[in-house]
């Protein structure tokens, strides 16, 4: 057995026995759900799919905004420091969500970023995220440049033209991707650094928070079926998370006597319904596509004490006035017992959770209509 397997199981197996007691039946199957899904991390085989290509913002983003202008940029310390190389530009302290599902798909190592990315990498998969991106081609542009998911789509069709020489030809290229898992977690910044940043966008005074989530929808669409034209058959869609209840949130709004700012994730909640009506609509239109939504809103929500967790209002790290952690500054010890990283960000820890549902759903909701451990086998 592993030794890091030994490990966490003696660890989580501590864990449950001290949560016995305290919490709901229901709490405790979800704990010790988790608990299961999270030993698989430290399991590997061979790859459940031939490659893994990722599209998204700063919580997939890996690398590819450390060369551009931007304050989205977050290649110093304390970013990476529980991470084995330090700082990589990962926006949390050790390990993405979308690291942890390569984990689980069986990688032996990350998905390189495009900026990086090699000969020898593509054949298993491309990240292509980045900080501050979203749905929008003016989205985060007030705080520099960031590769929107239109500007994302065509470094795709660099690779994919790479893999087509590799392979040979484009029928060989096509066949092998129709194969591999395809993530797309946009619409975040649609919300962060568009909607609600009036100062910077108009988008809050031309559409209602209705006819926004219609728009963002609308191009979200033709953007996935750019990836299905280029050979993706297999989709995880992610969805907005509980923006309301970040700490950049709860520490600029009236809360209300809420325990979140419910007026953005009101908005948020509009842009997942219509994306999970988008993924049924995929699904019956695209020839051979599985389209999957993963409820990473559900995700952020709800007592996350059941899981440990004992800070979930402030991030770990002391922040500058973007909300990141300021270089150099000491970040908090006890980095398992925070929900988030900085003011937007999840800790590894958090990150940890969130991947073992979305790979293996351990609530109903999760995903929708089945999650990324059945959908890689259809």
């Amino acid at each position: 057995m592993h030794s890091g397997f030994v490990y966490t199981y003696i660890f989580t197996s501590h864990f449950l026995s001290q949560l016995r007691g305290k919490m709901k039946t229901w709490e405790l199957v979800f704990a010790a759900l988790v608990v299961v899904l999270n030993l698989q991390l430290h399991v590997h085989g061979a790859p459940q799919v031939p490659c893994y290509f990722i599209f998204g913002d700063s919580l997939a983003d890996n690398g590819n905004n450390n060369l551009l202008q931007t304050k989205a940029k977050v290649n110093y310390l304390p970013y990476g420091i529980d991470f084995p190389n330090g700082p990589t530009g990962r926006f949390t302290n050790g390990l993405t969500m979308f690291d942890m599902i390569a984990q689980l798909l069986g990688f032996d190592k990350p998905i390189p970023p495009f900026a990086t990315a090699n000969d020898a990498d593509i054949l298993q998969g491309v990240n292509y995220a980045s900080g501050a991106a979203g749905i929008r081609q003016e989205t985060g542009k007030h705080l520099g440049d960031c590769i929107s998911m239109d500007v994302q789509l065509k470094n795709h069709w660099v690779i994919v033209s790479r893999i087509i020489k590799k392979l040979g030809n484009k029928y060989s290229a096509i066949k092998y991707l129709n194969k591999c898992l395809y993530s797309v977690g946009v619409g975040n910044n649609d919300y962060i650094n568009n909607y609600f940043s009036p100062k910077n966008y108009n988008t809050s005074h031309q559409y209602t928070p209705e006819q926004y989530s219609r728009v963002l929808i609308r191009h979200y669409s033709r953007q996935i079926e750019n990836l299905y034209h280029n050979g993706a058959r297999k989709f995880a869609l992610f969805g907005a998370g509980a923006i309301g209840c970040t700490p950049n949130s709860i520490s600029l709004y009236d809360r209300k006597g809420k325990p979140c700012v419910e007026e953005i994730n009101t908005a948020v909640t509009l842009f997942n319904q219509q994306l999970i009506s988008l993924v049924d609509n995929l699904n019956r239109n695209l020839s051979g596509a599985k389209v999957i939504y993963v409820n990473s809103y559900q995700m952020g929500t709800g007592d996350p004490s059941v899981l440990g967790f004992k800070v979930a209002n402030v991030g770990c790290c002391p922040v500058d006035q973007y909300g990141q952690c300021a270089p150099s500054k000491t970040p908090c010890r006890n980095r398992t017992e925070y929900v988030f990283w900085d003011s937007f960000h999840p800790t590894e820890a958090s990150n940890r959770v969130t991947a073992s549902r979305s790979y293996k759903a351990a609530l109903p909701n999760d995903t929708y209509p089945t999650d990324i451990s059945h959908l890689v086998q259809l």
